[in-house]
């Protein structure tokens, strides 16, 4: 596939503006991230986890660059892999770990699972494709409707997302009324085991869809922490400004199946191979070292911190006990 142009990198920038103690914070972030979805998996292949467990492995460069230029106080709202924005925005690796147990102590009680975890600030993982689009639009809405000028509404979806009637609905709106939305496409490549290639009529999945809309689009790499950070404080800005929606493409490949269950077949071990080469914590690990910020030391004490909270998380939710079935419809509001 021929990557189309991204966002003008700015590494040495970036690095200046942020320091040494925020760049390995986000070095930080992702290594739990990745972590957490290592144990996770591991639990989910042993039974301890059931229904669907979609995993963000390959992906951590995207929402940790993004929490670092937008902040956590916009309305954010993504797809059913949603674990990574879930502790980015202030779930706890227990609440998380005992969610996906289904345990009482979970995000949701252990009522919602893998693909609905919810913050003060995240409107909730969907498991419906593209249909969080429209939510986040209504959230845009609410943003303009209370001439709040430093917030935005923020969706992530994958690019299987934009096939979605949803998805043109949503953003034809947005712009016609000026809503103050970013919608962020992660394009990991395949939408379940279609490759974005043969499921999409466009190559540049933000940059031609934007132009229907009469809004702007911006292509990032998202195996680039920089560039993605550089690229999203940009667009932040110019939403916060123009109270116009903007719609990104981020490049990317998850490095597992669609879901854990899914053993990829679709694609070759070598193609994965090649994709891995770009893995965003070792190209953003290696940047940091060359610039003489942390070491191998740091890198590994990094790790096994987030590892042992990882770890730490299936204890809790081991010990967690089941929710009772005599509080089954507590909240459940439907007539």
């Amino acid at each position: 596939m021929k990557l189309p142009t991204f966002f003008p990198s700015e590494t040495s920038k970036v690095m200046k503006e942020l320091g040494k103690e925020t760049l390995l914070e986000n070095l930080r972030k992702m290594l739990l991230i990745r972590n957490f979805e290592t144990r996770a998996e591991a639990a989910y292949l042993q039974g301890k986890v059931g229904g669907f467990f979609h995993s963000y492995i390959g992906q951590e460069a995207i929402q940790v660059a993004a929490l670092q230029a937008f902040g956590p106080e916009n309305w954010y709202i993504t797809s059913y892999r949603c674990h990574a924005l879930a502790l980015l925005l202030g779930a706890t690796p227990n609440e998380i770990m005992a969610e996906l147990y289904g345990r009482s102590t979970g995000n949701a009680r252990g009522r919602g699972g893998s693909m609905h975890l919810f913050t003060d600030r995240l409107l909730g993982g969907f498991g419906i494709v593209g249909g969080q689009i429209p939510i986040a639009t209504g959230a845009g809405f609410t943003i303009k409707y209370r001439d709040n000028k430093n917030e935005a509404a923020i969706c992530f979806m994958g690019d299987g997302a934009v096939a979605q009637g949803a998805f043109h609905e949503s953003l034809n709106l947005a712009a016609l009324w000026d809503l103050p939305c970013i919608y962020v496409i992660e394009n990991n490549q395949w939408g379940m085991g279609t490759h974005v290639e043969k499921a999409i009529s466009v190559k540049r999945l933000a940059e031609d869809k934007a132009a229907s809309f009469g809004m702007k689009g911006y292509t990032l790499n998202g195996m680039d922490f920089f560039n993605c950070y550089a690229g999203f404080l940009h667009i932040y800005q110019e939403v916060l400004a123009t109270s116009r929606p903007v719609l990104v493409e981020v490049v990317t490949e998850r490095f597992k199946g669609h879901s854990i269950s899914d053993p990829a077949l679709y694609r070759t071990k070598e193609g994965l191979k090649i994709s891995m080469q770009s893995d965003p914590i070792s190209l953003m690990q290696k940047t940091l070292f060359d610039a003489g910020i942390g070491d191998e030391a740091i890198f590994k004490e990094l790790d096994k911190l987030e590892r042992e909270k990882a770890v730490k998380a299936m204890e809790f939710a081991e010990s967690s006990p089941w929710p009772n079935i005599i509080e089954l419809e507590e909240d459940v509001f439907a007539p």
